[in-house]
């Protein structure tokens, strides 16, 4: 079970620029998930939903999840290691520098490492924070995806 980093308030979130959050625990990414991203999203490329032609023509010879799919986790696995006090809601402002240096192959297992690195307070007392994210895949010396997002913590 992953360890969660407890933040007293939205008002201490400055106390915890460059702390390391932690790593969440490991998620299956599965074909069922990647079929529904793509009738979310109308990306229906055969990479994705077709896995008997990715076996065939695929340099991964299977089908890999939407690099989106990946980012799109993020929601669901940073409450593992992150909470912050008081808050009465969290949104997205913005994501910076994402890349997508290796694919998520249908079945593999993904987890969420990530670190505090700015934090600016808004005019209406809610706090801006940058907040630098990894997925690793299981068994990858690459990440799926890196990049920094922006997330706005209302008191």
């Amino acid at each position: 079970m992953a360890e969660k980093t407890v933040v007293p308030s939205v008002a201490d979130l400055k106390r915890f620029i460059g702390v390391a959050l932690g790593t969440t625990d490991w998620m299956t990414i599965t074909q069922k998930q990647i079929d529904a991203f793509a009738e979310a999203t109308g990306d229906h490329q055969w990479i994705h939903v077709d896995p008997e032609r990715a076996k065939r023509e695929s340099p991964f010879e299977t089908t890999i999840a939407h690099g989106y799919l990946t980012l799109a986790l993020a929601p669901a696995l940073l409450p593992q290691i992150l909470h912050v006090e008081g808050c009465s809601a969290i949104l997205n402002y913005g994501v910076e520098k994402m890349r997508f240096p290796s694919p998520v192959p249908v079945d593999a297992r993904v987890r969420l490492s990530a670190k505090i690195v700015g934090v600016r307070e808004t005019p209406a007392g809610a706090a801006r924070v940058t907040i630098s994210f990894t997925f690793e895949v299981e068994g990858s010396t690459r990440p799926a995806c890196h990049g920094d997002a922006i997330l706005i913590y209302r008191p």
